[in-house]
């Protein structure tokens, strides 16, 4: 059974023929990950894309998300039904809760046990959460049963490193992945990750990759460009020293980019 990669290649605002080609590209250059969601709109061209490339499905690792719309009872698992009908699969690997129910409006005992049912129907291999607090890992946990969650998906790159969040998920035996781990671009303009970039003739988004790896976090970036997209998945060659992780630790400054109006009241 094919376990999640370190890497993956995130699909957030990639649309139409635009998400196709990059899905494509990344397949071309060695990812096998691929992560995308209802509330992207692109099931659809990544489906075309898997299909296009001819890897092989068993080699290949895809996760979806229901969305916070979609928790009902009435829609949850038609819209995972829907999901599997675009991206023309049988099942996905991995199935997470994109966002907690807003204000709790959607008991999480109702939507986690429809979640378990998909599983238990064949139409993911794995479930998980995203953008879950602590206190909402642990209610998670309480529902599903221990060892049920797979990952804990969230924001997190060097200037907000979510240490609580990934420290409590570890203690439960959750993995964490990272979304967002080049803060929208900001990481190709930081001064500390350029130098380090310099000393290993890399590039910060390979620095920051490596130091995820280091930190035992699986991370989901997206390129359009097919020689970043390559640089990306070449992350391996570079190994940081200890001095180099410190530098990065404190880069930290707790800077948050997704925030929606509907999320909930973070750790």
């Amino acid at each position: 059974m094919q376990s999640m990669p370190q890497l993956g290649v995130g699909t957030f605002r990639l649309e139409d023929d635009v998400a196709r080609r990059t899905i494509i590209d990344a397949l071309d250059v060695g990812f096998r990950h691929i992560d995308t969601a209802q509330f992207y709109g692109n099931e659809e061209q990544i489906g075309d894309a898997i299909q296009t490339s001819g890897v092989a499905r068993e080699t290949l690792f895809v996760t979806t998300k229901v969305w916070h719309e979609n928790l009902e009872q009435g829609t949850f698992i038609p819209s995972v039904h829907e999901s599997l009908s675009k991206l023309k699969l049988a099942y996905v690997d991995l199935l997470l809760i994109h966002w907690p129910s807003p204000k709790d409006n959607i008991p999480m005992s109702n939507y986690l046990s429809l979640l378990k049912q998909v599983k238990q129907d064949g139409l993911t291999r794995h479930i998980g959460v995203s953008n879950f607090t602590m206190a909402q890992i642990d209610e998670a946990e309480s529902i599903l049963g221990k060892g049920e969650i797979l990952t804990n998906q969230i924001e997190l790159h060097p200037f907000m490193q979510n240490r609580q969040v990934v420290e409590h998920c570890k203690e439960r035996g959750i993995s964490v992945t990272a979304y967002m781990p080049f803060a929208v671009g900001k990481v190709m303009k930081d001064e500390t990750l350029i130098a380090i970039a310099k000393q290993y003739r890399a590039t910060p988004a390979q620095v920051v990759l490596a130091w995820l790896e280091y930190k035992g976090v699986h991370a989901i970036p997206s390129s359009t460009d097919k020689s970043h997209l390559k640089d990306n998945i070449s992350y391996t060659s570079v190994n940081l020293t200890g001095e180099d992780i410190v530098r990065i630790d404190e880069l930290d400054n707790g800077e948050r980019i997704v925030n929606p109006d509907f999320a909930p009241d973070w750790d």
